[in-house]
């Protein structure tokens, strides 16, 4: 059988795409971990219960129970996902595996997916870091679709990695970027500042002390080409709690936006995979 040059040429550049923008993903990592290893200066210290004494009774009973206290205090993650994701109630859903690195010191989150929609390979490169943060997105490796970035996605992204500290993450819920304020036994409020940028959050927790929810109105919602935002509703159901090695934590959860014409499922995830202070590789 013959192949011509064109079909060549064509396999060849689409591979180069969709490395490069991996790449791309894994250089920052790696340099940041790398930064991370050498000003660290030796082992993290442990999270001691009197670390907590600041948080209501139910982010302290929540933050016992997924095992962190007594474990070093956290300085980064790495997740792995797979799921379904869609961009609207009525568009088709497409599957997914993603994996992101989040930091904590110097607040970042690197997330990294790909998708398929009718045979179609899609990429997503989201990176929050400093003040700023940015989506991409490509079809087929080749074309891209989304290039997202500006007020309503730095301010959506920090609300995204305050949702990733609450989720995957509790031992660093200790950070004094997070201020807190207790409704009731069940329900508080987390308001976080990172990088002039400030958003909030409601937190629930169901009567086995598990994080059930996290509700928030300072999300926007992007168009289909990454150019306007609608700033909504977003809340976060999680729900089957494991154990992931020394961690605790959901092992399912969903994105849900609460449109002016209904709530709607627009992400469902499994979390795969989950560790903490990992090290450059």
């Amino acid at each position: 059988m013959k192949i011509s040059l064109a079909l060549l040429f064509g396999a060849g550049l689409l591979f180069w795409w969709s490395a490069r923008l991996r790449a791309e993903y894994e250089r920052e990592v790696s340099a940041r971990l790398e930064a991370q290893a050498m000003a660290a200066g030796g082992r993290p210290a442990l999270l001691a219960e009197s670390d907590l004494a600041h948080l209501p009774a139910a982010v302290q009973r929540y933050v016992q129970l997924t095992g962190a206290v007594g474990s070093p205090r956290v300085h980064n993650l790495r997740a792995r996902f797979r799921g379904r994701i869609r961009s609207g109630p009525d568009e088709p859903w497409m599957s997914f595996e993603g994996e992101q690195h989040n930091f904590f010191d110097n607040p970042a989150r690197l997330f990294y997916m790909n998708a398929t929609r009718s045979g179609v390979p899609i990429q997503v490169f989201h990176r929050y870091a400093g003040a700023s943060a940015t989506m991409r997105v490509r079809i087929a490796s080749l074309v891209p679709v989304v290039n997202a970035a500006g007020p309503e996605m730095d301010e959506s992204e920090t609300v995204t990695m305050l949702n990733d500290m609450c989720w995957l993450a509790p031992g660093s819920l200790i950070s004094d970027r997070i201020q807190w304020q207790e409704i009731d036994s069940l329900l508080v409020r987390a308001t976080f500042t990172n990088a002039g940028h400030t958003v909030h959050a409601t937190l629930r927790f169901n009567s086995d002390g598990e994080l059930a929810d996290f509700v928030s109105d300072d999300r926007s919602a992007a168009s289909a080409d990454g150019k306007s935002f609608t700033r909504m509703r977003w809340s976060t159901p999680l729900y089957e709690y494991r154990d992931f090695g020394a961690h605790r934590a959901s092992s399912r959860g969903e994105g849900r936006w609460h449109a002016s014409t209904g709530e709607y499922s627009y992400i469902e995830l499994e979390l795969l995979d989950l560790e903490h202070n990992v090290t450059a590789r």
